[in-house]
């Protein structure tokens, strides 16, 4: 793995690791920041690739085998097309259910430990698709306010992010395009990463109303773009509060 892949998995595992330790991010009413992000990318002419929606909750109301399994069956009766699998193992128990259509797919997952005779129980939904058109964007939008209402009972931490591609070679350097970008997001650097084909920038954005710890300041986007050299495509990936897509 490059050493700039690593650096942003790093980031990526503690921004995950803040969030875990009592830094809730809930789900906001209005427009998804998904979307916020596609709109943003669009009007700078940059294509979209590649998309997800992550959300989870600690579900503090779970903490029993009876009622996480009376959870397990109400979501199976509320998403019966699903391919829905379960598995238990010294105490601990995983639901996973799965639905694929067109190019998106959907999972959500139960997952519950044992801890001093009760249980630690956390649900996750993640979306992911391919490419974004106004389909896609009209489907997503319909969609997602069903799904959070549906699988979550309280705040849930939601991490969105999208990988594109610039459709025309760049006419700026590579920090020149990260502060046009941030000034676009309207966000405020907090700290970056640059390199001779790479610049990575963490930030925070009026734009997005929560955010994960770094240090002794917040943030809630991350922006990153590699240039592959010459007559290679410029890609970006951009996530909210962190980028959650491998880069």
């Amino acid at each position: 793995m490059k050493k700039t892949n690593k650096i942003l998995v790093i980031v990526v595992l503690i921004g995950f690791m803040l969030v875990n330790l009592g830094n809730k991010t809930t789900v906001a009413v209005g427009e998804p920041d998904l979307l916020k992000i596609a709109s943003v990318l669009q009007d700078e002419n940059i294509l979209i690739n590649e998309w997800s929606l992550h959300a989870r909750e600690k579900m503090e109301m779970l903490d029993k085998v009876k009622e996480i399994k009376d959870y397990t069956e109400e979501l199976k009766q509320q998403f019966p097309d699903w391919d829905w699998s379960e598995q238990s193992k010294e105490g601990h128990f995983e639901a996973v259910a799965i639905f694929e259509h067109g190019s998106e797919t959907e999972t959500i997952k139960i997952l519950s430990t044992p801890i001093k005779g009760h249980f630690q129980t956390y649900v996750i939904y993640e979306v992911k698709g391919q490419g974004w058109d106004q389909k896609a964007e009209e489907s997503f939008s319909k969609r997602m306010t069903n799904r959070i209402t549906d699988i979550f009972r309280g705040n849930a931490t939601t991490f969105s992010c999208i990988k594109g591609e610039f459709n025309d070679k760049i006419d700026k350097t590579l920090p020149l395009e990260i502060k046009h970008l941030l000034a676009v997001f309207k966000a405020k650097e907090v700290e970056a990463l640059e390199e001779d084909a790479f610049i990575s920038s963490s930030a925070y954005s009026t734009m997005f109303s929560e955010s994960v710890e770094a240090g002794e300041k917040e943030i809630n986007l991350q922006l990153g773009i590699r240039n592959q050299g010459m007559g290679g495509k410029t890609t970006i990936v951009v996530g909210t509060p962190i980028i959650t897509i491998e880069y």
